[in-house]
């Protein structure tokens, strides 16, 4: 089991310099990740900040905690730019690069700006083109929703074959998404801070995973969740979670009080 922060950069949070913090505190204390939400919230009253410049910005304030997002909804992008955004911050960061993907789960992020929200056919497609520019090939696609008339992308992120995609959702097609790709990112708490997934529904839930996928022993497990310093998190890990990524947002305190649990490192 690895171990990472999840951070919801809104509301207090959404200031970008709280993230270099938790992310150089985070390398300090001795977690492995730090991933953080991508959303518009702005459009619901909510102020929000930018997952890529935040994480830029955390690359430079540290050198080998690995960073990402927990998720971005692909479709809200333009692939080719998104897949250019992904190298670049895999570049700055030495290859620490993650991409969480899904649908997106707020309408209003879409719908506020006249676009429907797609479905998941559009995300997968959205992902082949992304890997398809990520492999440094001419790529040519003619897709229901994407076109790509021989480009190559350059520079290319410097892991290989890919940067590492972990899709997040608990519906039946998430499950069968991330079963494609090299991970599945599941949320185990409330914004109270109880924890909603016990370890025998994320034990079903992997078996569902293993059935859509024979080797399902190197695809990573990221639960998302909360804990307190000493706590034991082994059930998830027997469960099959590969990754405990701590949970952080406003409800759970003010920035010092995060701080004070990012520096107490890990649960057990």
């Amino acid at each position: 089991m690895r171990y990472g922060i999840d951070v919801a950069i809104l509301g207090d949070l959404a200031e970008p310099a709280h993230l270099v913090t938790l992310a150089r505190e985070a390398e300090a204390a001795g977690w492995d990740a730090v991933l953080v939400w991508d959303h518009l919230a702005f459009t619901w009253g909510m102020p929000s900040a930018d997952p890529w410049v935040t994480l830029a910005a955390a690359a430079q304030a540290t050198s080998h905690i690995r960073l990402g997002t927990a998720v971005t909804a692909v479709a809200r992008h333009r692939p080719e730019r998104l897949a250019q955004t992904v190298a670049t911050l895999d570049r700055l960061s030495g290859g620490r690069a993650i991409l969480g993907a899904g649908l997106g789960g707020v309408r209003q992020e879409f719908t506020a700006f006249g676009s429907p929200r797609p479905g998941g056919v559009m995300l997968d497609e959205a992902l082949d083109v992304m890997v398809s520019l990520w492999s440094g090939e001419e790529v040519h696609h003619r897709g229901a929703h994407y076109t790509v008339d021989g480009v190559r992308l350059a520079p290319l992120p410097l892991q290989r074959p890919r940067v590492p995609v972990w899709v997040g959702g608990t519906a039946a097609g998430a499950l069968r998404r991330a079963a494609r790709w090299d991970g599945w990112i599941v949320a185990g708490d409330d914004r109270e801070g109880r924890m909603t997934l016990s370890p025998d529904s994320l034990a079903a839930q992997v078996s569902e995973l293993r059935r859509h996928r024979a080797n399902a022993g190197d695809l990573d497990v990221a639960v998302i969740g909360v804990s307190e310093p000493g706590s034991s998190v082994r059930a998830y890990a027997d469960a099959g979670a590969t990754w405990w990524l701590e949970h952080f947002h406003s409800y759970r305190g003010s920035m010092e009080r995060l701080v004070r649990r990012v520096k107490a490192g890990p649960p057990v």
